[in-house]
């Protein structure tokens, strides 16, 4: 099917209010539409294909309006202030489109982060999906393909065409600030089939899928939105293992890859360059070295690690430079991303960068939206797109999500399952009664102890007691290992008799490493309860392997059957 596109052609007097243009018609197919569309643009055109701008609010403001008119950007990404139900994401990107196709620009990549846990955009009458750990623990690649195509599918129907995930970063680092409960786990081995079965599984369904942050942000101990990280690792160790998921990725066939503010000494020699504006890393390594012919993101401009040293023109002339083919802004004013892109066409004009290489750059960006149907796009039906996105459709996949994923990690004392024969306390947070309510249908003899969140000493004495009454003890906690009162109430039980049951993260047990035993359901959305309460008392097998490493005897993979 073809369509005819008019083309305003932006000169560089555009925002100082001289308007002029020149209508081209092209016959536009997905086989031939990008060569044409390209050796139509300006240069000016061609650079703005180049960046992924944010645009303030849950509504098209009229500088919003202006700035798409005017500079027709290649895409915009929605953030959080961008985003509340269906409807109101629909009606968005709907304004979006329609203003620059109106403009004679081209659609736009609409991208988002959606990662499942807590990096989720998009959440008000969406599926919560968990986090990506728990696809690892469950081990199904083919479970994995199933969660991204009910992601994509949610995602196409309000009108993103471009997710920013999977997290392809190993968690090796307890401490790192920012990877935590993102990552798919530590151990390439695990992650690899998943992280490619998600990607698959994404793109099949019509949206461009992530893999984050090249060459890997796992071993960092700094949140580059605050600082600049700098990971050690030697070239060896990197290849070894950091860009092992990369390269399952890529051979999943990722679309695009986005790169990390961090400085990799390794691969880097000049001294504090992050990766996003280096040469040796965008093009030699990932473009040459790995054979990547995808899009090359930058993540945000504005992060700290980049826009304490350089501006945000200065950073995104080199960025085109090392060789990235689209620039992410998250939190930047319409002045500076207009700014920046009139940085880059006077870059070219002064010879600094060649027109070759802002035009390699979009042949991939044309030829990406062409794959995707981009270039054709349609506006949605604002009233139906609570229908489209289906959620309830996809609870069930959540719920077996869950049921595979549950692990015991281990079981030193043959607690789990529980019999009938063992008198058995739980004790769980009081602001979580779904607990009581699904445990409770297996057994009417348990003793409930229900504690604050933050659990004082007297609740602490209520817990011992009925843990002195019992045979075995159930505990479930949230975030323990950041939680000292909660701590404090886990090692006040008797440990040899003692099940933690971690409903959020997984290093709980690093704050009570002698419990008996220690289960995990890695995120702590309402259908992990049903399926950890099915795990501990025998309704359901433990199925769930370790995603990452906790210690040297437990290494991502084990698991307690």
């Amino acid at each position: 099917m073809c369509r005819f596109y008019p083309f305003r052609i932006p000169f560089l007097t555009i925002r100082k209010g001289i308007l002029g243009c020149l209508c081209l018609l092209l016959v536009v197919t997905t086989n031939t539409a990008q060569p044409d569309i390209l050796d139509s643009l300006t240069l000016e055109q061609q650079v703005a294909q180049m960046f992924i701008v944010n645009l303030y609010g849950g509504q098209l403001t009229e500088a919003g309006r202006d700035f798409l008119t005017q500079w027709q950007p290649g895409g915009v990404v929605l953030i959080g202030g961008n985003t509340s139900t269906p409807e109101q994401v629909t009606q968005l990107t709907n304004a979006y489109q329609q203003t620059i196709t109106a403009a004679g620009g081209l659609p736009l990549l609409v991208a988002v982060d959606q990662e499942g846990g807590p990096i989720t955009h998009l959440r008000d009458g969406f599926t919560l999906f968990p986090t990506p750990a728990l696809l690892t623990a469950a081990g199904s690649p083919e479970l994995a393909t199933r969660v991204g195509n009910a992601m994509a599918a949610e995602l196409a129907a309000v009108g993103v065409n471009l997710d920013l995930a999977p997290v392809a970063d190993l968690e090796t680092n307890p401490q790192n600030p920012i990877i935590l409960r993102r990552s798919f786990g530590s151990d390439p081995a695990l992650v690899n089939p998943v992280l490619a079965g998600f990607v698959s599984g994404l793109q099949a369904g019509g949206v461009m899928g992530t893999a984050k942050h090249f060459p890997g942000h796992g071993a960092s101990d700094t949140d580059s939105h605050t600082g600049l990280p700098v990971v050690t690792l030697s070239r060896d160790e990197l290849a070894a293992r950091e860009l092992l998921p990369f390269q399952a990725a890529i051979n999943a066939g990722v679309e695009a890859i986005m790169v990390a503010h961090i400085w990799y000494p390794a691969l880097e020699p000049e001294e504090n360059l992050p990766a996003t504006l280096s040469h040796n890393i965008v093009t030699g390594l990932l473009r040459d070295d790995l054979g990547y012919n995808g899009l090359i993101l930058t993540d945000a401009l504005d992060m700290d690690a980049i826009d304490t040293v350089y501006s945000y023109p200065d950073a995104v002339v080199r960025a085109v430079e090392a060789g990235v083919d689209m620039v992410i802004s998250a939190h930047v004013g319409l002045e500076s991303q207009a700014a920046a892109i009139q940085a880059v066409v006077d870059a070219v004009h002064a010879g600094q960068i060649p027109e070759s290489r802002i035009q390699e750059s979009v042949a991939r960006i044309l030829a990406a939206k062409a794959r995707y149907g981009v270039l054709d796009w349609q506006p949605l039906d604002e009233n139906s797109a609570t229908e489209r996105v289906n959620a309830a459709a996809h609870a069930p996949l959540v719920d077996e999500l869950f049921q595979q994923g549950v692990t015991v990690v281990y079981d030193h004392s043959d607690l789990v399952p529980v019999t009938a024969e063992q008198r058995t306390a739980m004790i769980y947070p009081a602001t979580r009664p779904q607990i009581a309510q699904e445990c409770g249908q297996y057994r009417t003899d348990i003793q409930w102890v229900g504690v604050s969140d933050y659990p004082q000493d007297t609740e602490i004495e209520w817990a011992v007691s009925a843990a002195n009454r019992s045979d075995t003890v159930i505990v479930f906690t949230q975030n323990a290992v950041d939680n000292s009162q909660q701590q404090a109430l886990v090692r006040a039980l008797p440990p040899a008799k003692t099940v933690v049951a971690a409903l959020y993260s997984i290093y709980d047990w690093k704050a009570f490493p002698d419990v008996a035993a220690y289960v995990l359901t890695y995120s702590p959305e309402r259908p992990a309860v049903p399926a950890v309460c099915a795990v501990l008392f025998g309704a359901l097998p433990a199925q769930g392997r370790l995603p990452i490493t906790l210690s040297e005897t437990l290494p991502a993979g084990i698991h307690d059957e």
